[in-house]
């Protein structure tokens, strides 16, 4: 039924659970994985001390290299399960976008992700990237808890 899964993570520890689930599921429908990290793009005005800190190259430089070892992952859980893996590190200012786009033009048929459960004043503010593609994505969803 899925051929062709996505499995976005921030690299906490309950997404690399997600992934991990993901893989497993992955093995057990005969499906790819694709495995996604979103990382914000450089901003000039920012309270992020890492952009605070760096100019746009090393910014750029370190996060890439932030977003290997977040999908690093993945990649080896996919490995050791025989399951086809494909990474990809995408900026964004919206990461629940960057991931709804990616599972279009990878013609994903579900998108298996962590919820990090963020209640009340703080889940009604920041709102939670899931509840984000939840609410606008055409493709189903698996949300890990």
């Amino acid at each position: 039924m899925f051929k062709q899964i996505l499995l976005p993570t921030d690299g906490s520890e309950l997404s690399e659970r997600a992934v991990l689930a993901g893989v497993s599921f992955a093995k057990e429908a005969g499906a790819q994985v694709v495995a996604l990290t979103a990382l914000p793009d450089f901003r000039t005005f920012t309270a992020d001390a890492e952009m605070l800190a760096a100019t746009e190259d090393e910014y750029l430089a370190t996060s890439e290299q932030r977003g290997a070892t977040i999908l690093a992952v993945a990649e080896s859980a996919a490995r050791s399960a025989g399951v086809p893996c494909t990474s990809l590190v995408v900026r964004s200012r919206q990461p629940f976008e960057a991931i709804l786009q990616a599972a279009r033009e990878r013609k994903c048929d579900l998108i298996i992700m962590a919820s990090h459960g963020r209640h009340g004043i703080t889940g009604m503010l920041l709102g939670s990237e899931t509840q984000k593609v939840l609410v606008h994505s055409a493709i189903p969803v698996l949300v890990y808890r």
